[in-house]
């Protein structure tokens, strides 16, 4: 037996030991040596029962429960469990499991920190911190009382139950800048999770008490917020659609690694029939991070057509799950990435949900100069089909001195970052950049521009950029629109320059453009014309 299943052999005794964990076992009686016999086999069965039911209740999916269900001896649940730790470890090269390891202490915390008339593990703080771990912040009110709220909230002042808001930068198949919100209406130190903001305010039954600043100005009521009906000021995050999306999400198990994925990116891997593919798009994307480092942005796009919607707690929801293997020239692995994206609509959203597409982005830094390959495999969960793309490419080096720029991306979305994008997918320095790879915008829809120029020259009187940029838009090969960049609100310093601004497209009739971004750096009498093609549609 090897030393995890050692380890994970007296775990598993440890946990039904010692009440820290989940509890004591009843020791059975003992009448005599026949019903010993029954009693120990008896007992056997409940351990893996309880493994399944409180060790890990939370991280196990649907489908292992079910396959679990089905072993028969001792021998195939042993394996079973060892294959389904190894499913989750952060790095198979080595002999310690990590995530393991770091599961039983989240549950010993959650004992200890959490407790309150019930075991730490089964609260909703204790279901979350298990599940995701250490939040990035948590906003504390352990008393309540007076509060202030802020302005999505409505406004006003009032009183509250205690509460806590855990923030997260993000997590996988959840989403990013994540608010957790936990009231404790009962004064026993059981936390709740809370569906809507107004849970904490303890006046919100009392007549005249309590307004909200829009209440006291219009003269309204409450029923609104008791009802749960969305305000005009609240955040999108906090509609009742998103937040009852985030509380699925984050009350389901999450997706373990994807065994079968993992070995079609191999080298050498199986090969799959044509019939049951998956079509997305990939791109890979360069930015400099220093002379020794490239940043390498790998980009995947695909239609929510391709996808198997399910009802999943009232929202139809599709799952898609992501495997990239890097590799040198040499066959050498540098790096792996494996991650979930899950797009969810209401039953009347449905249609329009399967119209748009899911992205992912997973960003890496590489050496300049050096080729690799990427083997990118994507499956849709609920259905079974899988993609697989392999692309070859070599990180550009950015010479000292020497006129540069990163890849140019025409983005879908282009907007500078907040507190709540900090961490997370497709941000750029301070910009979120999600870009659009099938090239296609509607008519009326904004063409995000986002590139940056290296080792440009500055103007030492001025203090701006000695650059001259001027974007050139064509159709059939004549001048639309010609703009020069202003440099207004530069914001980035040293020898990086920051392009990001608009193309509208109200005005331009369906068909094919291209942008060519023209760079002039009148210092060192060096010129660029980088260019990118789009489509407008109707």
């Amino acid at each position: 037996m090897s030393n995890k299943r050692l380890i994970y052999s007296f775990a598993l005794v440890a946990a039904f030991i010692f009440t820290g964990i989940i509890g004591v076992i009843a020791q059975p009686p003992d009448p005599t040596q026949k019903d010993r016999k029954f009693k120990v086999e008896t007992s056997v069965k409940k351990v893996y029962k309880d493994w399944i039911d409180k060790d890990v209740a939370y991280i196990i999916t649907d489908a292992e429960k079910k396959a679990f269900g089905k072993l028969v001896t001792d021998e195939e649940r042993e394996n079973f469990i060892e294959n389904f730790w190894r499913r989750r470890d952060p790095d198979p090269d080595t002999e310690q499991n990590e995530y393991y390891e770091e599961y039983y202490e989240r549950i010993a915390y959650a004992n200890e920190k959490f407790t309150s008339g019930i075991p730490g593990w089964k609260t909703d703080r204790g279901r979350i911190y298990i599940t995701f771990g250490k939040p990035d912040s948590i906003e504390s009110h352990p008393s309540g009382g007076s509060y202030e709220r802020p302005s999505y909230e409505g406004g006003g002042s009032t009183t509250t139950y205690p509460f806590e808001v855990w923030f997260y930068r993000h997590l996988d198949n959840v989403g990013d800048g994540l608010e957790f919100e936990f009231v404790d209406p009962t004064g026993t130190g059981e936390y709740r999770f809370a569906r809507n903001a107004n849970e904490k305010d303890a006046l919100l039954m009392v007549p005249g008490a309590g307004l909200t600043l829009a209440e006291q100005i219009l003269g309204g009521d409450k029923s609104n917020r008791i009802t749960g009906q969305r305000n005009n000021y609240e955040r999108t995050q906090d509609s009742p659609f998103e937040r009852l999306r985030i509380e699925t999400a984050a009350f389901s198990a999450p997706i373990p690694k994807d065994t079968e994925l993992d070995k079609i990116t191999t080298i050498g891997g199986p090969n799959f029939l044509n019939e049951n593919l998956i079509d997305f798009d990939a791109r890979v994307d360069y930015f400099r991070l220093s002379d020794e480092k490239v940043f390498v942005a790998f980009t995947i796009q695909a239609d929510n057509k391709e996808l198997t919607f399910k009802d999943k707690g009232g929202i139809q929801t599709a799952q898609m799950n992501i495997f990239g293997r890097v590799n040198a020239v040499s066959g050498k692995r540098i790096d792996t990435f494996e991650d979930s994206v899950v797009t969810s609509a209401t039953a009347q959203e449905l249609a329009e949900a399967k119209e748009r597409k899911s992205i992912y982005q997973k960003a890496i830094a590489l050496t300049p100069g050096a080729t690799y390959k990427v083997n990118l495999a994507i499956r849709d969960i609920d259905s079974g089909k899988i993609g697989q793309k392999v692309i070859g490419f070599t990180v550009p080096k950015y010479e000292t001195e020497k006129l540069g720029t990163s890849t140019l991306i025409l983005a879908s979305r282009l907007y500078q970052t907040t507190e709540n994008d900090i961490g997370g997918r497709f941000v750029i320095g301070d910009k979120k950049v999600i870009p659009n790879l099938s090239g296609n915008y509607k008519r009326g829809q904004e063409v995000g521009i986002y590139m940056q120029v290296y080792n440009a020259g500055i103007d030492q009187m001025t203090l701006k950029p000695a650059v001259d940029v001027e974007y050139v838009l064509t159709k059939d090969g004549k001048e639309i629109d010609k703009q020069m960049e202003d440099w207004k609100g530069l914001s980035d310093s040293g020898q990086r320059l920051v392009l990001a601004r608009f193309i509208q497209t109200e005005k331009l009739t369906a068909g094919e453009y291209e942008l060519k971004i023209k760079i002039r750096d009148r210092v060192n009498n060096q010129s660029l014309e980088p260019t990118a093609k789009f489509k407008v549609v109707e």
